[in-house]
């Protein structure tokens, strides 16, 4: 899978069920690995609010399905 692939899909909180946002960025190491991706929330009016990115590893990521990456935060 690519990193793109990933990034087409929601990221969602198995704890609440809200929508996090999307992939936007991952954070790679001197030695090639992904250490994290980077979500951006989804907002409309993103020029009127600051919006906080929010790091996931893949240890939070408890499942990736056709249309969303399900996370425990």
């Amino acid at each position: 899978m690519n990193l793109s692939d990933l990034q087409r899909k929601d990221v969602v909180s198995l704890d609440d069920g809200k929508k996090l946002g999307r992939i936007v960025d991952a954070s790679i190491t001197d030695n090639g690995f992904i250490s994290y991706f980077v979500v951006m929330p989804v907002r409309f009016f993103r020029f009127w609010k600051s919006s906080s990115e929010i790091t996931i590893t893949f240890t939070q990521i408890k499942r990736i399905g056709a249309d969303v990456i399900l996370v425990e935060l």
